[in-house]
């Protein structure tokens, strides 16, 4: 005769089946918050972000909490260096404006309450020397014991995106995530590549759109540099015009962006002469670097747990959450079941003699 606590058994091991994955679903911590990547969601920083910091919408201390909780290691060239001359710029020209002095500071160390980035951590960028090597170097990075504090890794591209096939830029994603299945503590930022004048129909633009697509279905973190670029600050939209990496475009729709003199950036400058401030930008314009520091300082403070109250459900971007309770009640429900389980099953062998 079987024990009546065998009738139990399937429901035992249903919960415990059913907490399994909850409790060992991948957990990334950033200081206090915690975020389950099953119910994350992308995390985009693209033109629709810059007004954050340029007009002073994220708290100074969500500013000071990333400065205090990131090491962030980035890779680029020529055109990724517009992220690193803009932000350069920055603490300047908002302390001039007023603002907290040091608030956006930033420097290779960290010191005297600074950001810390590791510019130009490794050589090369996402395609040079090719379309695989800055993931080797990635690993060599990680691995030495003196980068162990780094929580962040960004590489940019330089031009290689253009002449990209579906091949390549699906290898690039496939090495991304490779690094975050091996480095589940570091939180790793995939990238577009700039705009090159060949508008919606070229071979930039589509595989651009391949990156989104994958890191908004997937939810990656995405620094949208060539979305950045294909808006003024006041969202007026140039990507359909053609659009160049130095912010010309096609104004009389023969679909050459480079003989009209038209350029959205230097029009905007003229038009917000106290608007924006002067700094290198290499292949580009001020005002482009300008962009691209304010959507990387709204990144920064994302990955850091501030929460942007503009970013609705519909719009790329995450809610972290702190769900160390939830995680801690889920073990011990776990644990629980589980010695129920062994209950049961020493219950019957001693009664029944059945297993």
């Amino acid at each position: 005769m079987k024990s009546k606590y065998l009738g139990f058994l399937p429901i035992v091991l249903g919960f415990v089946l059913f907490l399994h994955p909850l409790v060992l679903s991948e957990a990334f911590s950033i200081g206090d918050h915690y975020l389950l990547y099953p119910e994350a969601e992308a995390i985009i920083a693209d033109h629709s972000i810059i007004n954050r910091v340029m007009y002073d919408l994220i708290p100074d201390s969500a500013i000071n909490n990333s400065k205090e909780t990131l090491h962030i290691a980035y890779g680029h060239t020529s055109h990724g260096s517009q992220i690193i001359s803009g932000m350069s710029g920055l603490p300047a020209y908002k302390e001039g404006k007023g603002g907290a002095e040091g608030l956006y500071d930033w420097n290779e160390g960290g010191t005297g309450g600074a950001l810390d980035i590791d510019d130009y951590f490794m050589s090369g960028d996402l395609g040079n020397p090719n379309y695989t090597a800055w993931a080797t170097y990635t690993r060599t990075y990680l691995d030495l014991p003196a980068n162990s504090d780094v929580n962040v890794v960004m590489w940019s591209w330089c031009g290689q995106v253009s002449g990209a096939t579906v091949d390549d830029i699906n290898t690039y994603l496939t090495l991304m995530n490779n690094l975050e299945n091996d480095y589940p503590t570091v939180m790793f930022v995939y990238m577009t590549g700039h705009v090159d004048g060949s508008g919606l129909e070229g071979n930039l633009h589509i595989r651009n759109e391949q990156i989104r697509n994958y890191c908004q279905t997937n939810s990656k973190i995405l620094f949208d540099f060539a979305d950045i670029e294909s808006y003024d600050p006041h969202s007026n939209y140039f990507g359909d015009k053609y659009c160049t990496d130095n912010c010309e475009y096609d104004s009389n729709n023969d679909s050459n962006p480079y003989n009209d003199g038209a350029n959205w950036a230097l029009e905007w400058q003229g038009i917000h002469p106290e608007d924006w401030y002067d700094c290198s930008s290499a292949h580009s314009q001020p005002l482009n670097a300008n962009m691209k520091a304010y959507a990387a300082w709204w990144l920064w403070a994302t990955l850091a747990g501030w929460v942007d109250p503009n970013v609705t459900p519909t719009t790329p971007g995450y809610t972290p959450t702190n769900t160390s309770g939830l995680r801690t009640g889920v073990a011990f429900s776990l644990i629980l079941t589980s010695l129920l389980v062994l209950i049961v099953i020493r219950t019957s062998y001693r009664k029944n003699r059945i297993f």
